[in-house]
């Protein structure tokens, strides 16, 4: 199979679809590799690493798109980027597409088939192509919120451990998944006090095993929310709706509650966000005010540190994309549920039905339209 990887056009990525080893494992199953010039050099690895590993270098995006029967890219593909995009030609990446109703729609006029990493499954259930951007979300989360906290940012001026004599900061994580427990853990080791709430009774155990009375576990209920919110120093957003739209937890009235200068970071705003005021970011201007407390937003927060979150996508998606490159897209899905699980778009169809909700859009199984 011929495989093209564009260089990344999102505000400051420089995460890149596949390493250089990555590459030379493709090759050596027999695959054509293609990266674009410059693709790989913010995280280190120069055209020369990809070349020694076997790819071929194009020049452009749009040659990268036009000689590749597989795409693979890192974040969701911008408008131009759809356009490029054509009937059966795979494209393997983060969408999120529940909130993203323009890229929905041009993915569907290309009639392309659109495999979204966040919706692939595995065994256990879980998302094991999202985990790894989660883990780095999640622990980025509590480092944000800590540099918000600064008072040269925009923040009240709290330290997040506190000293001897002064107390912590107080932090809140709503959503006890992936990306909720790995800020749990950060906030935790800075000294932080730390409150998770969830609504699921058997995570908010589990976490309690894991971490014992060094936090406190919630059950989610609107008066929670109001409660700890309006105490808490730093609120982190963690909860996830695979394919759908984030809840709206936190309403604008109860920002009103909070300290001036209380800070807020929205790790769900790549499924539309969890609090009401948020509106996505970018690196380059991470953060706003509302009512007094600064926003953190960013959409690709792990692309901050693009070269470890590159390499942990990788040994993800790896699997997954030798599957499809072997056995083509049809029987690849036919032969693995959970990678089934993943596609969102199908040659103008939208399969899977949380995304198709999500856009009000008709919902055509996967399995019936793979065949």
């Amino acid at each position: 199979m011929r495989i093209g990887v564009p260089k990344e056009v999102k505000n400051n990525e420089y995460r890149v679809g596949l390493v250089p080893g990555s590459v030379r494992e493709l090759v050596a199953h027999g695959h054509q590799v293609f990266i674009e010039r410059n693709a790989g050099t913010g995280i280190g690895f120069d055209d020369q690493a990809f070349e020694q590993a076997g790819a071929l270098m194009l020049d452009t995006h749009a040659e990268i798109f036009s000689t590749a029967e597989m795409i693979i890219k890192v974040k969701e593909p911008q408008p131009d980027e759809c356009r490029m995009m054509r009937e059966d030609q795979v494209l393997f990446t983060y969408l999120h597409l529940a909130p993203d109703p323009e890229q929905a729609k041009l993915l569907q006029q290309s009639g392309c088939v659109a495999i979204a990493y966040e919706t692939v499954t595995n065994a256990k259930g879980g998302l094991p192509l999202l985990s790894p951007m989660s883990e780095v979300a999640g622990r980025m989360a509590i480092q944000a919120g800590a540099t918000s906290l600064e008072i040269s940012h925009g923040g009240s001026g709290v330290l997040l451990g506190g000293v001897p004599g002064v107390a912590p900061a107080k932090v809140v994580v709503l959503g006890g998944g992936v990306v909720g427990t790995n800020s749990v853990r950060v906030a935790m080791g800075m000294g932080a006090h730390v409150v998770v709430i969830d609504r699921a009774i058997d995570r908010l155990y589990q976490l309690d095993l894991q971490f014992g009375s060094r936090i406190s576990t919630i059950y989610s209920t609107t008066d929670a929310i109001e409660k700890y919110v309006s105490e808490a120093d730093l609120v982190i957003g963690a909860v996830l709706v695979p394919g759908g739209s984030a809840p709206r937890l936190i309403t604008r009235d109860m920002l009103k509650n909070m300290r001036t200068g209380s800070v807020m970071v929205d790790v769900s705003i790549d499924q539309g966000g969890c609090f009401e005021t948020s509106k996505p970011t970018t690196h380059q201007n991470p953060t706003y005010v509302v009512e007094g407390v600064v926003h953190y937003c960013v959409t690709n927060m792990p692309g901050a540190v693009p070269r470890t979150s590159t390499f942990a996508l990788n040994n993800a998606t790896l699997p997954f994309v030798l599957a499809l490159a072997k056995y083509g897209y049809r029987e690849a899905l036919r032969r693995d549920p959970h990678l089934m699980n993943g596609l969102n778009v199908c040659r103008g169809q939208f399969t899977h039905e949380a995304v198709a909700n999500a856009l009000q859009q008709e919902y055509i199984s996967a399995a019936s339209i793979i065949h």
